[in-house]
């Protein structure tokens, strides 16, 4: 049975879903949700997920929300992506969660994808330094290690890459962070992965920005 995964391109969040079921090798397709047209507010949306969120996976009964979730599913149907220290991946995947993702999603949206003159200044600087600091975190985790949380790629570097290879502007550049940057050119050496914007659909270019 084909999974099937609501996402759409722009999502960091979506992203690291649909990587871990790539790297997983899991049967799944992508189902795009049209977010910036209001997809996930509408009824037959809500039926799925009642929080207005994408991603959304589902495989017959089955429906999962929530990044973590569903890479946990994933994980445990495959065997894959959990080597290594349990408690050490979790870890790196709920500071994703509070520290990484959740803070660089709403950064990167507010400076690339508002309109200029709705961007909230005082908002972004302040998003700005907590992303910096997040990712100085990360940094200096990396200066001596291949991977986030084990000796192998897991779930912890598909979640702490979600937003990490978009090319919008928010605070993260090569040159400043050289240990992250390594280590995403690891990760993007890993057989089956690809860029957030050619595994799922969706993409900046189509609404003209």
């Amino acid at each position: 049975m084909t999974a099937h995964l609501h996402c759409f391109g722009e999502s960091g969040n979506a992203y690291k879903a649909a990587l871990t079921l790539q790297l997983a090798g899991y049967d799944w397709q992508p189902v795009w949700v049209d977010f910036f047209h209001g997809a996930q507010r509408t009824p037959d949306f809500l039926k799925i997920n009642e929080m207005g969120e994408a991603p959304v996976f589902v495989e017959g009964d089955v429906t999962l929300t929530q990044s973590c979730v569903i890479q946990l599913h994933v994980a445990e149907a495959t065997g894959k992506l959990m080597e290594g220290d349990r408690n050490e991946i979790l870890r790196w995947m709920f500071w994703d969660a509070q520290k990484g993702s959740g803070q660089q999603g709403s950064l990167r949206f507010m400076r690339n994808f508002l309109p200029e003159e709705k961007r909230p200044k005082e908002a972004i600087a302040w998003l700005s330094g907590r992303v910096g600091a997040a990712l100085t975190v990360l940094e200096r985790h990396l200066e001596n290690r291949d991977w986030v949380a084990s000796a192998v790629p897991t779930l912890a570097d598909c979640a702490c890459a979600g937003y990490l290879y978009y090319p919008e502007p928010f605070g993260y550049d090569a040159t400043t962070y050289p240990a992250i940057a390594a280590w995403l050119g690891r990760l993007s050496a890993v057989p089956g992965w690809a860029h957030p914007y050619d595994l799922m659909p969706g993409h900046p270019s189509d609404r003209g920005l």
